[in-house]
């Protein structure tokens, strides 16, 4: 029986290829497994569904007696025929069926026609990078840094910020003119946030829109202004608002708040609506609001600011957000190029970049567009998304030294650190050395000066150092964490960088760990369903225990133990500082209560006389100190505009500060796509 199935199947399949015919009649005459190749698998699967279907109609209701009977199985890869009783053996098809079957084998063709343009669609086999033969000219030569590009929806006008006349400002240009106008002359005293969209254009193109925080002696207040494309008086365009988007139409608006969760509305613009569509739960950001050319959905950058971010949508009349990318990193700045194409700014797995990327949002494999050294920080495009506009970065950190006397004393200026790495950042002072940490490629590692040399510590393959070493009271041992092959690890070594071993591997640590002022734990962040909490891990191998079950993350332990800071959630710009007595009881802080975003270190002076802190803007603090007893406060540094403190540490007589200064060489960059 299984020869003449053969032979029919063979007459079926004739002029395709050997290995696709066996592979069909070893699935639907013998009843054999598929392959496990999903390309194939689908192929065979759908020539045998039609190879079954053609038999049945050659012999079902011919009304002989010698007919074969074919039963098609409900489910599975099973024998699906046999013979009916009968003396004498079954004839073979008439040239009426034969035509028949030519017929069949033609729609057969096609539909493997169809099946491998499916798979080519669905692998995007001949994907083609969007940007392969753009245009890119450099709209900036300026000293000091532009970023937060931004592109009118007709390409002609790009706005940007730009500390060119000594402070952020809104600066304007015509595309091709190469004259640029600084449309708000230090009117506006904070004006950068990477963390939202800073700038953009009404839908006209004749309004800058740009994102503003008054200074906290005026309410601390964020909003939406707005100044005339051609110059003129800034006024308010939506108070309240941190970030906004207008659907490609002008008919709705989709903007959020600085509220807790980013709470995220749609209006028509001229009323207020009665509730958000989505608020992110708490410790969580959703930004960057976009509409899509087709309005259908609004998209935006989903989770735990700065590195823990996906592009997600949401329907404008609510529900429950949808996943687009799993990056799981520095996502941000998402733009559309046409109804299918998102391009965006997206860090790689070991923390380098951001990158520019793209995806389709129906297929949703993601494509990273550029390769070389360049990160990128920011990413806007036109309404027919012809025209980009980019930010290419050159970030540098390095490290000074300052002295600091008592409150009457006279500052002195701070001193570069000569070290050996080209990078350093995350300093951290022992008794008699400096630990930071430097990166080469992919490879992040711990160095160690003392005595006018460096040393490197500690190294691991595609290591990346969470937070920042922690030093121990008496300087003799270093804790620290590290993502490396998609694990977290807290680590412990000595001074030297000997006898280094892992103390915890099953934990998801987040933020810097503190050491306990007995020695004998180290107190680490880390994410228990999502939400960071204080863990207490012994170093002499014990289980980590929970110790505070509030959002806290950074801690910092007072000297006798009494109480241990740590901060709480980013909401808005800020974060809250908060204190916890080691039973998990709270602590009560005298005024310092709230920080910017951007900077969360805490750091005891020996005795727990003071704790130092940065304040002030997201890209500009300086460092202060505050009496944990009586509140009082003192400002310990004075930098000009341009000196970004990203980091610092003191030391416990208060005497020496250590600073971490991110200076970035960056341009504003037009890419053309018009002759794709």
């Amino acid at each position: 029986m299984s020869r003449f199935l053969r032979f029919l199947a063979e007459r079926h399949l004739e002029g395709h290829g050997d290995q696709l015919k066996e592979s069909v009649i070893a699935v639907e005459v013998f009843g054999r497994k598929p392959d496990h190749n999903p390309v194939q698998d689908s192929i065979v699967r759908t020539e045998a569904g039609r190879l079954r279907g053609r038999l049945a109609e050659y012999y079902v209701g011919e009304g002989k007696d010698d007919a074969i009977v074919i039963e098609l199985p409900k489910g599975g890869y099973t024998p699906a025929f046999r013979l009916r009783d009968s003396a004498s053996p079954p004839t073979l098809p008439d040239k009426k069926t034969g035509r028949r079957a030519w017929l069949v084998i033609a729609g057969v063709a096609i539909a493997l026609a169809i099946a491998a343009m499916r798979w080519v669609q669905d692998t995007e086999r001949f994907w083609r990078n969007p940007i392969a033969d753009a245009r890119f000219q450099t709209l900036t030569d300026f000293d000091g840094t532009e970023q937060a590009a931004a592109v009118s929806r007709d390409g002609k006008f790009v706005a940007f910020l730009s500390s060119r006349d000594g402070h952020p400002d809104v600066w304007v240009t015509q595309t091709g003119s190469e004259q640029f106008r600084n449309l708000t002359s230090g009117s506006a005293l904070e004006l950068v946030n990477p963390s939202v969209r800073d700038l953009g254009f009404s839908p006209d193109g004749s309004l800058v829109t740009f994102w503003v925080r008054q200074p906290p002696g005026q309410g601390g207040q964020i909003g939406i202004w707005a100044v005339p494309t051609l110059g003129g008086q800034s006024r308010p365009y939506l108070e309240g608002a941190a970030e906004f988007d207008w659907s490609h139409d002008g008919s709705r608006l989709a903007y959020h708040t600085p509220a807790s969760g980013d709470p995220l509305f749609v209006s028509d613009g001229r009323t207020h609506p009665h509730g958000p569509i989505f608020t992110a739960p708490a410790g969580l950001h959703s930004h960057f609001p976009l509409w899509p050319p087709d309005n259908r959905f609004i998209y935006v950058v989903y989770g735990a600011l700065p590195d823990k971010l996906d592009i997600w949508r949401i329907q404008p009349e609510g529900g429950m957000p949808e996943r687009i990318t799993s990056h799981n990193g520095r996502v941000s700045h998402p733009v559309f190029l046409n109804r299918h194409t998102l391009m965006y700014l997206a860090s790689d797995p070991d923390g380098s970049g951001p990158w520019l990327y793209s995806i389709d949002v129906d297929r949703r494999i993601p494509h990273r567009l550029t390769v070389g050294p360049d990160r990128y920080t920011s990413l806007a495009a036109t309404a027919d998304g012809k025209r980009l506009v980019v930010t290419s970065a050159s970030p540098k950190s390095t490290l000074w030294r300052m002295r600091i006397g008592d409150a009457s004393a006279e500052l002195l200026p701070p001193a570069r650190i000569a070290l050996t790495p080209a990078t350093a950042f995350s300093p951290r002072l022992g008794p008699d050395y400096l630990v930071y940490v430097s990166s080469a490629g992919t490879t992040q590692s711990i160095w160690k000066r003392a005595n006018g040399s460096d040393m490197e510590l500690w190294s691991g393959d595609g290591a990346q150092i969470i937070g920042s070493p922690a030093v121990s009271a008496d300087g003799g041992r270093i804790a620290f964490s590290v993502r490396q092959r998609s694990q977290t690890l807290l680590y412990l070594m000595l001074a030297d960088g000997t006898n280094a071993r892992v103390v915890a591997d099953s934990l998801e640590l987040r933020g810097s760990p503190a050491w306990t002022p007995d020695g004998r734990s180290i107190t680490s962040a880390a994410n228990d369903h999502g939400v960071p909490h204080l863990f207490q891990v012994p170093i002499d191998g014990g289980t980590p225990a929970v110790l505070l079950r509030d959002y806290s993350l950074d801690p910092a332990w007072q000297p006798s133990g009494r109480f241990v800071v740590y901060s709480g959630p980013d909401i808005g710009t800020t974060f809250s500082v908060k204190a916890a007595a080691p039973g998990g009881l709270a602590y009560s802080l005298p005024r310092l209560t709230t920080l910017t975003r951007g900077a969360r270190h805490l750091k005891f002076l020996s005795g727990g006389r003071g704790i130092a802190f940065l304040r002030g803007e997201i890209e500009h603090k300086d460092l202060w100190l505050m009496n944990p007893e009586t509140g009082a406060e003192r400002q310990l540094t004075n930098m000009p505009g341009d000196f970004d403190i990203r980091d610092f540490d003191i030391s416990p007589d208060g005497r020496e500060v250590v600073l971490e200064r991110m200076q970035e060489r960056s341009d504003i960059v037009l890419v053309d796509l018009a002759r794709q």
